[in-house]
C-alpha cells in the first residue's frame, strides 16, 4: 500500500489545537519560574534572619517606628484601621 497524502495531514483545528496548547505551556512555565523567584527570595530571607537573628530585632524595631511615625502624622488610629478593617 502506498502512503496517501490524507492518511499523513492534519486536520486543520489540529494546528491551532497544538498552538493553544503551546500557548498554555508556555504560560505555566512563566507562572512557575516567577513562583520559584518567589521560592528563592523566601530562602534568602530565611538564611538572613537565621544567620543574623539582630536581623529580625532591626526589622521590629523599624515596623515599630513606623507605626509611630504613621500615629503621629496621621493621628492616633484606632483598633479597627490598625487591623486594616
Amino acid at each position: 500500500m502506498a502512503d496517501s497524502p490524507s492518511h499523513h495531514e492534519r486536520p486543520p483545528d489540529g494546528l491551532d489545537d497544538v498552538l493553544e496548547l503551546n500557548n498554555e505551556l508556555e504560560r505555566i512555565t512563566e507562572a512557575v519560574e516567577n513562583i520559584t523567584v518567589e521560592l528563592a527570595w523566601m530562602d534568602y530571607d530565611m538564611v538572613a534572619l537565621r544567620t543574623s537573628p539582630e536581623l529580625l530585632t532591626s526589622m521590629e524595631e523599624l515596623t515599630e517606628a513606623l507605626h509611630r511615625c504613621r500615629a503621629a502624622v496621621c493621628g492616633d488610629p484606632g483598633p479597627e484601621q490598625e487591623m486594616g478593617l
